[in-house]
């Protein structure tokens, strides 16, 4: 019966310096959940992500985050926050794609500096090859 299971697949991995950062992307049409007229994020997607950090960092060490990434919408709420859950980070970010290019690339450098730290990252070898499985090492 395990093949009635799904597969856990991130969307993005990045890896540095004996840190982890995963990063699942996301698009709504609205990006906080309402029940009772009080917004949150969608559990779904927090149990998912929260998931695959606990299950990448089953030695407890902290050094494995997890990125809920929305796309931005009109709403008057963006969550843009980061959480500590049971030792670990959580992030719940979002990002503008209204922006040309070179400003979403910026937006996406911001959020590997901020978790890794500053610095000038290696893009060579990146693809869009799927056979990846989702996984970039970056060099800083």
């Amino acid at each position: 019966m395990i093949d009635f299971l799904p597969g856990m697949v991130t969307d993005i991995t990045l890896k540095s310096a004996g840190k982890v950062l995963i990063i699942d992307a996301k698009y709504y049409g609205n990006t906080m959940q309402t029940q009772y007229d009080v917004n949150s994020i969608h559990s779904g997607n927090l149990y998912q992500i929260f998931a695959y950090v606990k299950n990448l960092d089953r030695n407890q060490t902290g050094n494995v985050a997890g990125m809920l990434l929305y796309a931005k919408t009109q709403e008057q709420i963006t969550p843009n926050n980061k959480y500590s859950m049971d030792g670990n980070t959580i992030w719940v970010w979002t990002l503008d794609l209204n922006l040309p290019f070179p400003q979403i690339a910026e937006q996406l450098e911001k959020i590997a500096g901020d978790y890794f730290g500053s610095g000038k990252f290696d893009r060579t070898g990146i693809g869009t090859d799927r056979r990846c499985k989702g996984i970039i090492e970056y060099g800083i």
